[in-house]
């Protein structure tokens, strides 16, 4: 069996993979989304099956993957979130170009 500093260190390590909290007004136990409290339960038992400790640590190598992940894919294709307009600047930019100003009627230059 696992040990309790073991089990809770498995869960601190699952808490900090989880997306933050997004609001902090009121008391802790409010904010909590549905699966912070799935893992509370599973943890507050008084020693969780090898089974279930054995898939905790699963599920916190795939978080830890999927972080991981997403960074990489933020790092190497950094265009990724932006839009066409933005885009098709960027690209002339790196090629030294720029875009000409478009016109919008109802302005007018002096």
């Amino acid at each position: 069996m696992s040990s309790p500093s073991q089990l809770r260190s498995l869960y601190r390590s699952l808490l900090r993979e989880l997306p933050p909290k997004l609001s902090s007004s009121s008391s802790s136990s409010q904010t909590r989304s549905p699966l912070h409290q799935q893992l509370r339960q599973s943890f507050e038992k008084d020693a969780p099956h090898e089974k279930v400790v054995a898939q905790a640590e699963q599920l916190l190598q795939y978080l830890k993957a999927q972080r991981q992940y997403t960074a990489l894919l933020e790092r190497y294709n950094p265009g990724m979130n932006m839009d066409e307009e933005e885009r098709v600047r960027l690209t002339a930019r790196r090629v030294g170009m720029d875009l000409p100003i478009e016109y919008e009627r109802g302005e007018e230059k002096s």
